[in-house]
C-alpha cells in the first residue's frame, strides 16, 4: 500500500472518516475490506464508499461489482453513496471535503501508456488532495478477458493530435509520391483522399478540412499543370480539385456525426444505468420521498433539492407553490429564480440548489422527475387501497352487526316481551313460581342483551382504533374473582397459586377477557369442567420478546377445534358450526384478543393434551413503575 500524507490530522475527540472511491470494477471489494480494517485500528469512524457516475466512460460499471460494494459497506455500518460528475477526481476530492474525510483510498492504477500526457483519476486526486491522505491500494486483478473502459472517441489530445497529422500528413505524402512512376493526376488525389479520411477518423470534420485544403493546395502546386504555381490551366483540374476537397470534407463531417452519436449514446447508456439502478432500489426497498430527494442531491451534489406542489387559494391560504418534502441543510422558504426546476405535471415541480445544471443534467432530472412522479403516484395508490379496503372492512362489519341485531338480539327481546306481557295480562291469574320464573326469564334476556350489546360496542371500538387501556398493575387473583362473579356454574375451577406477581394491565379490560374465555369454555364444552390456572415467567417460554411475562390459562376438555381454524375463530362473528342459534353473535374471542393485544399481551389458543382446548393469557410482568400522566393511577 503507497500512502501520500497531507497535514497532519488527529486532534483529540476526531472521529476518522475515510472515503473508499470505486468505480464498479473487479478488486474493489478489497479496498472495502482495507478501509474496515483501518477504521478498527483507529477504533472506529465513518466509512463513505463513493462511485462518480460520468457521462464519457466507455464501458460502463459493474452491477454486479457495485452491488457487493453497496452490500459491504452497509454490512460493516458505512454508507454507499452514488454521485454524478464529469471529472471523477474533482468529484471525489469534492465529496470527501464535504464530508470531512480525513483519508481516502483508491485502487492503484494501471500503468501509463508512454503517449498519455494527460494525468490520470487517480494521480490528479493525490495531486489536489491537499490535507487528505491518499492511500493506493492494489486491486486483486479481474477475470481473464475482461473488458477494460474505452477511451472517448474524441477529445482535445486527440483534436491536437488530428491537427498536427492535418498539417504534417499531406506534405509526407507528397515527399513519398515524387519516389513513386506515376503520371496520373488521379493517382494524386487518390493518396492525398487517403489521408484525409484518415485525419477525418482520428479528429473529426475540422482537421479533416484542414488537411483537405493543404492537400489541395500541395497537389495543385506539385501536380497539376502548370507545375511549381497555384493557377490552373486546365478547367478540368479545377473540377477535380473542387471535387476532392468536397468529398474530403463530407467524409469528415460523416465520421464526426458518427463519433456524436456514440458520445450521445455513452450518455444514454449512463442514465439508462442510473434510472435503471433507482427503479432496482424503488423495488428492492421501496423509497420515501425523503429517501429519494437525498439520493437526488447526492447524485447532483447540490446543496438541496425539494418538492413542491401546488395550492389553490382559500380561507388562511394565499396559494401558489407549497414545500411538501425538501432534502438539505436549511429548509427553503419559496422556489426561487436561481433553482433548477423540473415540472412533473401541472401541480408538483422538483427543485435542486446550490448548482447550474448544464443540458446532459438537465434531461436527467426530467428522468429524476418522472421517477419521482411515480412514486408519489404509488404512493396515493396505496393510500387510496388502504381507503377502500377500511371501507370495505367497514361494511363488512355494518353488515355483520345489522344480521346480528336482525337475529341473535331479537332472540332475548323476544323472551323479555313475552314474559312481561304474560305479567302484565290482568286475565292470567298466576302463583308465586310461575310469577318468579317469568321475571327469571326477563332478568336473563336482560343479562344476554347486555352482553351482545357490549361486545358490539366493544368491537367497534377496536376496529376503530379507539381503545386506550389504563395500564397498571394488576394481581390475577383480584381481576379473576371479579370476573366470575356474574358467571353462574359450578363447572369452574381456579388453580392461581398464591404469589403469582403483578402485570402490567387495564382491570376492566382484563376482567372482559377472563370473562369472554370463561363464557367461551363453558359454551362449548357443556360436559366439562373449566379450569383457570396461572404460570410466571422467566426464563421459560412465558415471554413476550425480551420481556418476562406472566400466563393464565383458561382449560376445558370438550370437542376442542381443527389447527387450520385456530386463526378464523378470533375474527368478529364467527362460531363454531355446531352452535345453535341464539347462544351468541361470535364477538367473544375477537373482543378478548383485541382487548389482550390492546394492553401489550399476546391471546393464544392451543391444544388440551387429551382433548379441548387451552387459552393463553401471556401479559407483562409489572415492573412498579408508575403510568405516565394521563394514563390512570396505580
Amino acid at each position: 500500500m503507497e500512502s501520500f500524507p497531507g497535514a497532519a490530522s488527529g486532534a483529540a475527540g476526531y472521529r476518522e472518516k475515510i472515503v473508499v472511491g470505486v468505480n464498479g470494477q473487479a478488486g474493489d471489494e478489497a479496498l472495502v475490506r482495507r478501509a474496515v480494517k483501518m477504521l478498527a485500528a483507529a477504533q472506529g469512524g465513518e466509512l463513505h464508499v463513493v462511485h462518480v457516475r460520468t457521462s464519457t466512460a466507455g464501458t460502463g460499471p459493474s452491477g454486479k461489482d457495485l452491488e457487493l460494494s453497496r452490500n459491504l459497506a452497509k454490512e460493516f455500518g458505512g454508507v454507499f453513496h452514488a454521485v454524478g460528475g464529469e471529472e471523477v477526481a474533482a468529484t471525489l476530492l469534492e465529496f470527501a471535503s464535504s464530508v470531512d474525510a480525513g483519508q481516502i483510498i483508491l485502487g492503484k492504477p494501471r500503468r501509463r501508456s508512454m503517449f498519455q500526457a494527460r494525468p490520470g483519476t487517480v494521480a490528479s486526486v493525490v495531486a489536489n488532495a491537499g490535507t487528505i491522505d491518499v492511500h493506493l491500494i492494489g486491486k486483486e486483478p479481474g477475470p481473464a478477458g475482461a473488458a477494460r473502459p474505452k477511451r472517448p472517441r474524441l477529445g482535445r489530445r486527440r483534436e491536437a493530435a488530428a491537427f498536427a497529422m492535418a498539417v504534417g500528413l499531406p506534405p509526407l505524402l507528397q515527399f513519398v509520391l515524387e519516389f513513386l512512376p506515376h503520371d496520373q493526376l488521379s493517382t494524386d488525389m487518390l493518396v492525398h483522399l487517403t489521408g484525409v479520411v484518415g485525419v477525418g477518423l482520428l479528429g473529426g470534420v475540422w482537421p479533416a478540412v484542414l488537411a483537405a485544403v493543404l492537400a489541395g493546395l500541395i497537389v495543385n502546386y506539385f501536380s497539376v499543370r502548370p507545375v511549381g504555381s497555384l493557377s490552373v490551366i486546365d478547367p478540368e483540374n479545377v473540377l477535380a480539385l473542387l471535387v476532392f476537397v468536397l468529398v474530403a470534407v463530407a467524409v469528415s463531417m460523416v465520421v464526426d456525426r458518427s463519433a456524436k452519436l456514440s458520445k450521445e449514446a455513452r450518455i444514454a447508456r449512463t442514465e439508462a444505468s442510473i434510472l435503471g439502478e433507482l427503479s432496482r432500489r424503488a423495488v428492492a426497498e421501496g423509497n420515501s420521498i425523503p429517501a429519494f430527494l437525498d439520493q437526488v442531491r447526492e447524485h447532483f451534489q447540490v446543496s438541496g433539492a425539494a418538492l413542491w406542489a401546488r395550492e389553490e387559494p382559500g380561507p388562511g391560504r394565499d396559494g401558489g407553490w407549497v414545500l411538501r418534502e425538501f432534502s438539505g441543510s436549511s429548509r427553503p422558504g419559496a422556489v426561487s429564480e436561481a433553482d433548477s426546476v423540473e415540472q412533473m405535471d401541472a401541480d408538483r415541480i422538483l427543485t435542486l440548489t446550490g448548482k447550474e445544471l448544464n443540458r446532459d443534467e438537465r434531461r436527467l432530472l426530467a428522468a429524476f422527475g418522472a421517477h419521482l412522479l411515480a412514486i408519489l403516484q404509488r404512493e396515493e395508490l396505496s393510500v387510496s387501497q388502504r381507503e377502500n379496503l377500511r371501507l370495505a372492512e367497514g361494511n363488512k362489519m355494518r353488515t355483520s352487526i345489522l344480521r346480528a341485531v336482525s337475529h341473535d338480539l331479537r332472540t332475548p327481546l323476544a323472551g323479555i316481551k313475552l314474559a312481561s306481557a304474560t305479567l302484565r295480562d290482568r286475565t292470567i291469574t298466576l302463583g308465586g313460581e310461575e310469577q318468579d320464573e317469568l321475571l327469571a326469564t326477563v332478568e336473563s334476556g336482560a343479562d344476554r342483551l347486555d352482553g351482545l350489546v357490549s361486545n358490539l360496542l366493544d368491537m367497534s371500538r377496536i376496529t376503530a382504533d379507539a381503545v386506550s387501556p389504563l395500564i397498571r398493575p394488576v394481581y390475577w387473583g383480584q381481576v379473576v374473582g371479579v370476573a366470575l362473579r356474574g358467571i353462574a356454574s359450578d363447572r369452574v375451577r381456579v388453580l392461581l397459586p398464591g404469589n403469582m406477581p403483578p402485570v402490567d394491565a387495564d382491570p376492566g379490560m382484563l376482567e372482559r377477557v377472563i370473562a369472554n374465555l370463561v363464557e367461551n369454555a363453558l359454551k362449548y364444552a357443556p360436559d366439562s369442567d373449566v379450569t383457570i390456572a396461572g404460570t410466571v415467567g422467566g426464563a421459560g417460554s412465558a415471554r413476550i420478546g425480551d420481556v418476562p411475562a406472566s400466563e393464565l390459562t383458561v382449560v376445558d376438555h370438550g370437542l376442542g377445534i381443527p389447527a387450520e381454524e385456530v386463526l378464523s375463530m378470533f375474527r368478529p362473528f364467527q362460531r363454531a358450526d355446531d352452535t345453535t342459534a341464539g347462544t351468541g353473535i361470535g364477538l367473544g374471542l375477537a373482543v378478548a384478543k383485541g382487548f389482550t393485544e390492546a394492553m401489550g399481551g399476546v391471546l393464544l389458543a392451543e391444544p388440551t393434551p387429551g382433548g379441548g382446548l387451552t387459552m393463553v393469557v401471556r401479559l407483562p410482568l409489572s415492573t412498579g413503575a408508575l403510568p405516565e400522566a394521563g394514563t390512570g393511577k396505580p
